[in-house]
């Protein structure tokens, strides 16, 4: 079962960095989405999605609830993952590359090729291609409520240096009105890890 540590050592690892580029802005109107600004989040605002990780033989490899909140440390916004608190700044900054996560604005049709080099803790280095799709844009509904959102579909390879080569495939739902994705799934050679969105915070919504 040696590779299904490493496949969800994966999964975390594209979780983390996924979670830092996924959120943006709506332009207000039905067919584009905008990457953010700082000033589109407020000190207070909270996301809380539950998760989990089963392999297909019914083995529940992780599963809880995860929280990202817009905090304010010496007048700088910044939004917390899990012990850490990543600057708002390096979160909204343009992604320069030619293989981007998103491809901004976001629109209904528009495709482009997904491609990311990672380092795990060990030294593991890594390699995630993916052919990128928005395939839809309209109402979808989680724990958290309804919203009108994107679906946006990647599907590809991801290896690494020790030798590990799977299909990786995922759908994530992003919604421009609370600048998140309400829900994800992957699944990775034998290994499906869920997210959705249980709860959202607005601190100027009583």
């Amino acid at each position: 079962m040696n590779y299904l540590k490493v496949v969800f050592g994966i999964v975390k690892i594209v979780y983390l960095v996924l979670i830092s580029l996924l959120t943006s802005c709506s332009d207000n109107t039905d067919s584009l989405a905008k990457q953010p600004t700082l000033n589109d989040y407020m000190v207070g605002e909270t996301w809380t999605w539950k998760y989990k990780g089963v392999t297909t033989e019914g083995e529940v490899r992780s599963e809880g609830e995860d929280t990202r909140e817009i905090v304010s440390k010496n007048g700088v916004l910044g939004m917390t993952i899990g012990k850490d608190t990543i600057p708002l700044s390096d979160i909204t900054k343009p992604e320069e590359s030619k293989t981007p996560k998103y491809k901004w604005p976001l629109k209904v049709g528009e495709t482009w090729k997904y491609e990311k080099n990672w380092t795990s803790q060990d030294g593991t280095t890594g390699t995630q291609s993916q052919d990128a799709k928005v395939v839809s844009y309209k109402q979808e509904t989680v724990d958290a409520g309804t919203f009108m959102a994107y679906t946006i579909e990647y599907k590809g390879t991801v290896s690494n240096s020790r030798g590990y080569n799977a299909q990786t495939d995922e759908v994530w739902l992003y919604a421009p009105e609370i600048k998140n994705f309400i829900k994800m799934t992957q699944t990775q050679d034998g290994f499906l890890y869920n997210e959705e969105l249980i709860k959202y915070k607005n601190p100027n919504e009583k």
